[in-house]
């Protein structure tokens, strides 16, 4: 799992790189194919419960399963991308937003809070720790910023299924939950509205949208329990 993590997280970082006004979503979606076959791994999302491609691009107020088109990015979006591989048998997860170009100094917030509140999460994960301890520390960070969390998506166990149990809320208490136990493997991924944190789902039967158009932020990491801490799989 650590090798086709650390796989998924170079083809993440050159999406990184072609993430520019005047692309369109579709684009990003081929290179995003491109790369998995390259490493000689196969796409976790395409076909997934009849999701039409590999990579889920999600600009402004779409906040996760975006379906990539003909929509080109432009001068002060923000566009988020969740992709997922399959290695020798084993999923992998991802996902990141990044800047098109010169964006507003709400957008550079709303970013910057989000990454941290995925970096303070990751924290709390060691055996012993019980999984809502992850979830209220996100939520109490995000929040303390004047953000909001989403509540009705949630990260996941993942393996040889890409979402597996248990269910990592961003939000609740700290002593609810599930144990960590050394060797469990998921993924946290805080979603995070400037305004709102209702959701809706578009017509497209896949994207979700926040219900009052405000803004939107996912970032993803997958993690290992380590016998004594953490291990960020998706790192280069």
């Amino acid at each position: 799992m650590k090798e086709g993590a650390q796989m998924l997280a170079r083809i993440m970082e050159e999406l990184g790189k072609r993430v520019e006004p005047g692309i369109t979503t579709k684009e990003l979606n081929m290179a995003a194919e491109s790369h998995i076959f390259k490493f000689g791994a196969k796409p976790s999302f395409l076909n997934y419960q009849g999701f039409p491609a590999s990579l889920c691009v999600s600009i402004n107020e779409e906040i996760v399963h975006g379906i990539p088109s003909n929509r080109k990015l432009k001068e002060g979006d923000i566009v988020s991308l969740d992709l997922g591989l399959i290695y020798k048998g084993f999923h992998s997860d991802m996902a990141r937003t990044f800047p098109v170009g010169k964006i507003s100094f709400e957008a550079q917030r709303l970013i910057k809070v989000t990454k941290k509140s995925l970096r303070l999460g990751i924290r709390k994960v060691r055996p012993g720790n019980k999984i809502g301890a992850i979830g209220n520390t996100i939520q109490r960070y995000i929040e303390s910023q004047g953000f909001n969390v989403v509540r009705d998506l949630c990260g996941h166990g993942i393996g040889k299924e890409l979402h597996e149990d248990p269910q990592i809320l961003n939000y609740g208490k700290r002593r609810e939950g599930e144990v960590m136990k050394a060797g469990m493997v998921f993924c946290l991924e805080p979603m995070v509205t400037v305004g709102s944190y209702r959701i809706l789902k578009k017509e497209d039967g896949f994207s979700y949208i926040t219900s009052d158009n405000s803004l939107s932020c996912h970032f993803e990491d997958e993690v290992l329990v380590g016998k004594d801490g953490f291990l960020v799989l998706t790192k280069v």
